[in-house]
């Protein structure tokens, strides 16, 4: 089992606290993996924790509604401060009311769920301030190499361009691990969403899915979809397609970041640039093993930021765009991706997009070359250094 300490570090300050502690996430993503390691730390200090898991059908039996489960915490808990962890607490009716009574009797209460009536922000409403929130993603490179190891496998970087960072994908090989991710794909789409919004047009809501999902690291807006797809004779509006592409957003199958204009000195209106929760979601779009590698290659260098705690933005100025400003601790970098610069039109394309940028700030081009391509103004990273770097900052 992987250590995701990362997480956990940010969990840590608020074991004590009264607020309830919400672990989202795309489904499968670890939450429940994150949820125990929590709890197993605050168990080395104490033992008054409860800890209950909504998908085991002799506990939904037990406790089939919220007054069940006021009822079993009174008649467990010990004295002084309790620990409660609900983990997929989303299967029991009226949980926010629950919850919100727990935390008013000196319990530490720490939830998780894989479906949309959690995964959605809709809980940012129901729970009124009572909460903190933290999001979980699926693996990064590191994360991928340390449970491959466990598994006595080898992972290659290629490998997680393709199929991403779905953690038990990795337990998987060939046919066995796509039929896996198809079958958490269609559980995402179908489940997370289609159900929670009651989307009658399943044909439609689809073929924006997989629109979107094919799109990433693309800057797109909803008129350009709604034009796409009526001009494959599926008519439908942009209101509509704002409203799909949302609930996926709200499922966290996506990220959506406006791209920044200095010209407008401004986000642009409308447009988005696309960035999916795991890279396998497009791949698993692709046909005939044409994977959409460069894409994914700018998806990945994404995921891992995140990772690494950057604020990030796309720079867009006129008929330029730089991939990333990554911000953090008051260090800014302009960061290009690009597969390869070693044709020497992509490598003109790719350092151009550097001309004239603030001088302050580091530039850097991150590439799968082996060769390095540093120059006097703009750092070259190769990925696979890239991928086990903590920061960006040069030691």
């Amino acid at each position: 089992m992987v250590l995701r300490e990362k997480y956990i570090k940010k969990i840590r300050p608020f074991y004590e606290s009264d607020l309830i502690k919400i672990i989202t996430g795309i489904r499968r993503c670890g939450k429940s993996i994150v949820l125990q390691q929590v709890r197993d730390e605050i168990a080395r200090q104490t033992d008054n924790i409860i800890f209950l898991e909504f998908e085991n059908r002799r506990i939904k039996n037990q406790i089939p509604d919220i007054d069940a489960l006021l009822a079993y915490v009174d008649d467990h808990k010990k004295d002084g401060k309790c620990f409660i962890f609900l983990d997929e607490i989303q299967n029991l009716e009226n949980w926010q009311e629950a919850c919100k009574t727990l935390r008013l009797e000196n319990n530490s209460v720490f939830i998780t769920g894989s479906n949309s009536k959690l995964l959605s922000k809709e809980f940012t409403k129901e729970l009124s301030g009572r909460y903190v929130s933290f999001r979980i993603r699926p693996f990064v490179y590191k994360e991928i190499l340390e449970y491959a190891k466990e598994l006595n496998k080898d992972v290659s970087i290629t490998d997680y361009l393709v199929w991403g960072g779905f953690p038990k994908r990795l337990e998987f090989d060939g046919e066995s691990m796509k039929d896996y991710l198809y079958d958490l794909d269609e559980t995402i789409i179908h489940n997370d969403i289609m159900v929670r919004y009651n989307i009658q047009k399943e044909s439609l809501f689809r073929s924006v899915c997989n629109f979107v999902f094919r799109s990433n690291s693309r800057i797109i807006s909803s008129k350009s979809i709604a034009d796409f797809l009526s001009s494959n004779n599926e008519k439908c509006s942009v209101h509509t397609v704002s409203n799909y592409i949302n609930y996926i957003e709200e499922a966290f199958g996506i990220d959506m970041i406006k791209p920044f204009s200095t010209r407008t000195k401004n986000e642009l209106s409308y447009y988005h640039k696309i960035y999916n929760a795991d890279v396998a979601l497009n791949s698993l779009r692709c046909t005939d093993s044409r994977y959409d590698l460069d894409h994914n290659l700018e998806n990945i260098v994404y995921n891992e930021l995140l990772y690494m705690d950057y604020k990030l933005k796309v720079f867009n100025d006129s008929d330029r765009e730089v991939d990333f400003v990554a911000e953090k601790d008051g260090k800014k970098y302009f960061i290009q991706v690009a597969f390869s610069v070693q044709n020497e039109k992509a490598y003109e394309r790719e350092f151009r997009v550097f001309a004239n940028l603030d001088n302050l700030s580091q530039k850097i081009l991150i590439t799968t070359d082996d060769l390095d391509y540093s120059t006097s103004v703009v750092r070259h990273i190769k990925l696979k250094d890239f991928l086990l770097m903590d920061d960006l900052s040069l030691q």
